[in-house]
């Protein structure tokens, strides 16, 4: 195993240590690294923020990571390619049942979730919070929609941040039939 693959493993266990949200928490991390706003890191940024996980490589070791997720030759990491690389892989079956999931909750079919169309499959009304007059129904299925929502809490939850949410928790699911079975009862699917 290359020095780039062997790194990026590192990251990934780091990643699924954190539990099914560990992407999303590793995201965050990275995007308080970007200074600049540019959802781009450069080698600076990625060494300081590896070394803050526990991570120490050599300049050279994160130069080659860079160069490997720097998609317009700036010199710097695509942020957003780079998390993608960092999520374990599903089967086939398990990206089919996620994709069935979000196009269950998409219900407005264009390719984002939000909370007029969890509204359109979902009810707050008897979460606690609601029946005792503390959120509304509306602020339920925000919070709910933000489990899901990688980013900057938008209330919009792409396909791809919901794979990131379900890439997580499918790694600690040992079959495809477990995952399956759970998915599909989750979102009576």
């Amino acid at each position: 195993m290359d020095t780039v693959e062997a790194t990026m493993e590192k990251l990934r266990a780091q990643c699924l240590a954190r539990g099914p949200s560990g992407i999303q928490s590793l995201a965050r991390f990275f995007r308080r690294l970007d200074q600049d706003g540019s959802s781009s890191l450069d080698s600076a940024e990625l060494q300081r923020g590896l070394a803050e996980l526990g991570l120490v490589l050599e300049p050279a070791e994160v130069e080659a990571v860079c160069r490997l997720w720097d998609r317009d030759g700036s010199g710097t990491l695509d942020l957003e390619e780079f998390l993608r690389a960092l999520r374990p892989p599903m089967s086939q079956a398990r990206e089919a049942i996620v994709a069935a999931a979000f196009a269950k909750l998409d219900r407005s079919g264009d390719g984002v979730v939000t909370v007029d169309d969890l509204r359109g499959a979902y009810s707050g009304r008897s979460h606690p919070k609601v029946r005792s007059g503390e959120w509304t129904e509306e602020e339920v299925l925000r919070r709910f929609l933000d489990n899901f929502d990688a980013h900057d809490k938008d209330g919009q939850v792409t396909l791809v941040e919901f794979q990131d949410y379900y890439s997580g928790l499918s790694a600690s699911v040992d079959t495809d039939e477990e995952f399956v079975a759970m998915v599909t009862s989750a979102w009576r699917l």
